[in-house]
């Protein structure tokens, strides 16, 4: 594949620019799944935080902790983005406090969150975006089966406005509601993080499963999360399939799941 022919976006983590060709093609739509915990939040703001050195226009919208909760996490990893914030070069759109300041979120509903993301790329000026929704699951936690239309509607508007997005959503374990199955389908890439206890320890795993226009790396990676780095790759996992796949009945709760979407659809 021509990859020279391909603008693209670093994720902020090396290692994992290395496994897709060097980076994000500019103007995807990439959904980083998993349980929580597994490091889709800090993947986030690795990818923020390498918009910021690129002078790309950064957006961060926080559904599940406060904006401050977002600026501290970064500053753990030695990102600063209270100055970019004051340098406008960063937004954060904070969707869970609905406080009255100009960057909070007030509802959970798609119309909203498209409208104050435009105003903020108004604010931020014209150029190449970046954009964080952590997480997408918040705007269909009562209705999971309109994940794929909501997320088709999110990525034909705001791809006009030259954003490359990085959209969160997870699954519980034990259910395959919370999720919202469908916003894979759209996804031009998929970052799957999944975490598993072996040995009293917790380990952490990423593999990219989908990437368009990308001749990317079929293996899953073992990660870590480094106090002052962030993410750091281990390297290849010799973990067998078993130890890190949803378990049988996940899966079948999964698969009811679609079928329930295709009748509400």
């Amino acid at each position: 594949m021509d990859s020279y022919r391909i603008e693209r976006l670093s994720t902020g983590i090396p290692d994992l620019d290395k496994i897709i060709e060097g980076g994000i093609p500019k103007g995807f739509f990439v959904s980083l799944t998993g349980e929580p915990g597994s490091g889709k939040t800090i993947a986030c703001i690795h990818f923020i935080a390498q918009g910021i050195k690129d002078n790309d226009k950064c957006i961060y919208v926080t559904t599940e902790e406060s904006a401050s909760s977002i600026i501290l996490q970064a500053s753990q990893f030695n990102i600063n983005f209270n100055k970019a914030i004051q340098e406008n070069k960063l937004i954060i759109i904070d969707a869970l406090m609905g406080g009255e300041s100009q960057w909070s979120l007030k509802s959970l509903d798609l119309e909203s969150l498209i409208d104050k993301i435009i105003e903020a790329k108004k604010s931020l000026g014209f150029g190449r975006a970046r954009l964080v929704i952590d997480s997408l699951s918040a705007f269909w936690l009562d209705k999971p089966a309109m994940a794929r239309k909501f997320s088709y509607q999110l990525k034909r508007i705001l791809y006009k406005w030259e954003f490359t997005i990085y959209a969160t959503s997870q699954y519980a374990i034990t259910t395959s509601e919370a999720f919202g199955w469908g916003v894979e389908h759209v996804a031009d890439g998929i970052l799957r993080f999944r975490r598993i206890i072996r040995h009293s320890k917790l380990h952490r795993y990423i593999m990219v499963e989908k990437m368009r226009q990308t001749q990317h790396s079929p293996f899953l990676y073992e990660i870590d999360i480094v106090n002052g780095k962030g993410i750091v790759f281990i390297g290849k996992s010799e973990e067998r399939r078993e130890d890190v796949s949803l378990p049988s009945n996940v899966k079948k709760r999964i698969l009811e799941s679609k079928e329930r979407e295709k009748e509400i659809i």
